[in-house]
């Protein structure tokens, strides 16, 4: 296991920062080990293990916070791939991250690195295809998504029976409608505090996804103005201010398996904040096959610095004392 040892000399992790339709993404480019591992999944599993105080530098405070997504850069195994990665937040990695990946292609871009046309990026659950558009937009063409189980009713305390369905779009989703006059940013605590709720109370009732996976994604769906608006509740309790990519991916998942929605037909989704993605699907092989569209801009560029004996080297941690970086 990593431990805290002392360090010699400075640390300096190279990053540029983004956001997706409001939603934070933080590249790490240089000054991360190399994590071991002979697949994605594998190096995404050591991250969440033995590498984990590296995620605590980039994504906690006081370097990071808890709406920060990051999104490691590592070399591709998949071919034809233009790079590998693997997204964490301020709980731990992450599956696979629609708003992430447009952050990713347009960093890539902003860097020199692509240009408009698809581009293939490999993720810990699979490759995506991913799109640049002439004007900066990126359509990501997301991993298979599908609804495990439809209409599951839990019992929530404070809140009473709750119903909704358990969906996969690259994280694991319960997904429960709501009346679309609260999605607003002004109800934020609200919203919070509700879903926070669903998500313990489907953890009590023992409510998962496909293999016993946890459901560490809750979504409250509703519509504002005839149009589709959701507020989802992320690992580690911030909410997404992004439409959320991989929950796009599961709505409309559950909307194809309803036939509320055509192969091809576009699909809006708002955030809780009043930013859009587009979404469409087709069927591969019997599965849906979700694409998700938006926009992301840099906004940062520059590095993350660890001086010796900093006590908060590896981040601000719940019921853990300061550990310096060197003495």
């Amino acid at each position: 296991m990593v431990q805290f040892s002392p360090a010699r000399a400075t640390r300096r992790v190279r990053f540029i920062d983004s956001h997706t339709a409001g939603e934070p993404t933080r590249v790490v480019l240089d000054g991360f080990p190399s994590l071991p591992g002979a697949t994605l999944a594998e190096q995404r599993q050591a991250l969440g293990g033995d590498f984990d105080a590296w995620r605590g530098l980039v994504n906690l405070e006081p370097r990071g916070n808890d709406v920060l997504v990051s999104a490691l850069r590592v070399p591709a195994r998949a071919p034809g791939c233009v790079a590998g990665v693997i997204f964490f937040n301020n709980v731990g990695p992450l599956g696979m991250c629609g708003h992430g990946t447009i952050g990713l292609v347009t960093t890539l871009a902003y860097l020199g690195e692509i240009g408009p046309g698809a581009h293939r990026i490999e993720t810990p659950v699979g490759v995506v295809a991913a799109t640049l558009r002439d004007d900066g937009r990126v359509s990501v063409q997301n991993v298979p998504a599908h609804r495990a189980r439809r209409d599951v009713t839990v019992s929530v305390p404070g809140l009473g029976d709750v119903r909704g369905d358990v969906a996969w779009g690259g994280n694991w989703f319960f997904i429960t409608e709501v009346d679309g006059r609260g999605l607003h940013v002004d109800h934020v605590a609200d919203l919070t505090d509700r879903a926070a709720r669903i998500r313990q109370a489907l953890c009590a009732a023992g409510v998962t996804g496909d293999g016993g996976s946890e459901i560490d994604h809750i979504e409250l769906s509703g519509l504002v103005g005839g149009v589709s608006r959701n507020f989802v509740l992320c690992p580690g309790n911030a909410y997404d201010r992004s439409p959320c990519g991989t929950g796009t991916s599961a709505k409309i998942a559950c909307l194809a398996a309803d036939g509320q929605l055509a192969p091809g037909e576009r699909w809006v989704q708002q955030s809780v904040i009043g930013t859009e993605f587009e979404g469409e699907y087709r069927w591969a092989d019997g599965q849906v096959q979700p694409t998700i569209t938006g926009r992301a801009y840099v906004t940062a560029e520059g590095e993350l610095i660890v001086q010796p004996g900093d006590p908060f080297a590896w981040g601000i941690r719940p019921g853990a004392e300061p550990q310096a970086a060197s003495r």
